[in-house]
């Protein structure tokens, strides 16, 4: 068994020399165990974790808040496919979930609802993704923008279904109120014949 010659955790901490402050990252081993979210400080001390809450990323929100998601479809059949997305509390409580944007039959499994997430999503209130004074996100209310797979075809591209991007906005309580889809701006894109 090889053993790493590299010490972990923080190795090099000047607070006058940084900007000091809070990381959260995903962690799918910590200490030996599955974690999920993890939020450390600049001395890499564990501030606090959330098992089962993995992120394309993972987003901290004001009073402690943050989103991730709770599941990952089978890699077989749809890569980086999120089950939902979600907000939790400090505490691990789910007190926002969306998952209903298209219902997937994989083989061999029962049709379920799927947000298809990946990647990248942001609050009302914040349109650039972490923290800037002024711009806080809404974490009680407010809609969800988010980037995410959906199955469909384009004849004048291929005659089988295709996954596309997509860009939907979400209401705080679960409806679809815009949506995006990629194959309907096609001919705005530019690509050549050969591409």
């Amino acid at each position: 068994m090889a053993v790493s010659v590299y010490p972990t955790g923080t190795t090099i901490y000047d607070p006058t020399k940084c900007w000091n402050g809070y990381t959260i990252f995903q962690a799918s081993m910590f200490n030996g165990d599955e974690v999920g979210a993890i939020l450390i400080d600049m001395n890499s001390n564990v501030v606090n974790q959330w098992k089962g809450l993995d992120g394309i990323p993972n987003k901290m929100l004001p009073g402690g808040y943050i989103m991730g998601n709770t599941g990952t479809r089978n890699q077989k059949y749809g890569f980086q496919d999120q089950l939902d997305i979600a907000q939790v509390d400090w505490d691990g409580n789910v007190v926002w979930k969306f998952n209903r944007y298209q219902r997937i039959k994989d083989p061999r499994q029962k049709p379920i609802w799927m947000s298809r997430q990946h990647h990248d999503y942001q609050r009302q209130g914040n349109p650039v993704g972490y923290y800037v004074p002024g711009m806080e996100p809404l974490v009680d209310k407010g809609n969800t923008l988010m980037l995410c797979h959906k199955d469909v075809s384009k004849p004048g591209i291929s005659g089988t279904l295709r996954v596309d991007d997509t860009i939907i906005e979400v209401t705080w309580k679960g409806k679809i109120v815009w949506e995006w889809i990629c194959r309907e701006h096609f001919e705005e894109l530019g690509f050549s014949e050969e591409a």
